[in-house]
């Protein structure tokens, strides 16, 4: 096959760029650095917020080069440039559906929680909060008026809980708000809640007309639902073998190896 022109490739980090350690390989860092040296954009794109992803970009040793200083974060919510430490996009889900979303999550016997760039914001702790913040590495703060306080709106509200109370309730919070939220279950356990008309693909084709880069011109790779506008939007979608079936079936490609097998690196040594 011949070798796709590509300037600008998203990653999604949980079961697609980390192994099932939550490690970048070596195999997987030393196919971004060559990317990145044959200036290719290189971003991380992740459900997580900023500060959780940070540890991923520091194993890469790619945030001092123009083709390694962007990252989006909270599934496409939030795109951050590293050489000027700052936000330059956000979107935030109205207060109102956060406050409404934690009133029908507390009365299915649900917690919520929301998020800040290093923060994980509850009412109260309990063993899926420390599991998030595990998972995420980010602080966790126990907020005595909750209620109040998610008001103001976030990026991401998440709430967590067993896989099949998750579905049923995800279908009654999609009915609810209909367009006005992106809702959908990032892993079988968190149910998330996002702003409308953003996601992964919106922010990558944001960030490529901003680099003046065509969209066709990018590649996105996913495993999950919330890589769905990325396998959609991205000039080429590159769905991992370990992936969702969904996810494979709407992809362009699809990875010969897993992600416990340097499945990155090998599609990109043979198809960029």
């Amino acid at each position: 096959m011949e070798k796709l022109d590509i300037k600008l490739i998203a990653f999604d980090l949980d079961d697609t760029l980390l192994n099932s350690e939550r490690q970048i390989s070596d195999e997987n860092v030393a196919a971004l650095r060559e990317c990145a040296e044959k200036e290719i954009y290189i971003v991380l794109c992740s459900g997580r917020a900023e500060d959780a992803i940070l540890p991923f970009v520091r194993r890469l040793e790619i945030a001092g080069k123009e083709t390694g200083r962007f990252i989006i974060a909270i599934n496409g919510c939030s795109i951050f440039d590293l050489h000027k430490r700052q936000q330059i996009f956000c979107r935030l889900v109205d207060g109102d559906i956060l406050s409404r979303t934690n009133e029908i999550a507390e009365s299915w016997g649900l917690k919520s929680e929301v998020y800040t760039a290093d923060t994980i914001y509850y009412k109260e702790e309990n063993k899926w909060t420390r599991l998030d913040i595990e998972l995420c590495g980010l602080k966790g703060i126990a907020v005595p008026d909750y209620e109040n306080f998610i008001k103001k709106g976030f990026t991401k509200m998440l709430i967590p809980g067993e896989p099949e109370k998750l579905l049923e309730l995800q279908k009654v919070l999609r009915a609810e708000f209909g367009d006005r939220a992106v809702i959908f279950t990032s892993k079988p356990y968190f149910l998330e809640i996002l702003p409308p008309d953003c996601g992964k693909g919106e922010a990558v084709t944001w960030l490529a007309r901003e680099l003046g880069i065509p969209v066709e011109k990018t590649m996105g790779f996913g495993d999950s639902m919330n890589d769905e506008s990325l396998m959609k939007m991205a000039g080429y979608g590159v769905a991992m073998c370990n992936g969702l079936d969904a996810i494979k079936e709407m992809a362009d490609f699809v990875t010969e190896k897993d992600n416990d097998h340097d499945g990155v690196a090998d599609f990109i040594r043979k198809h960029i």
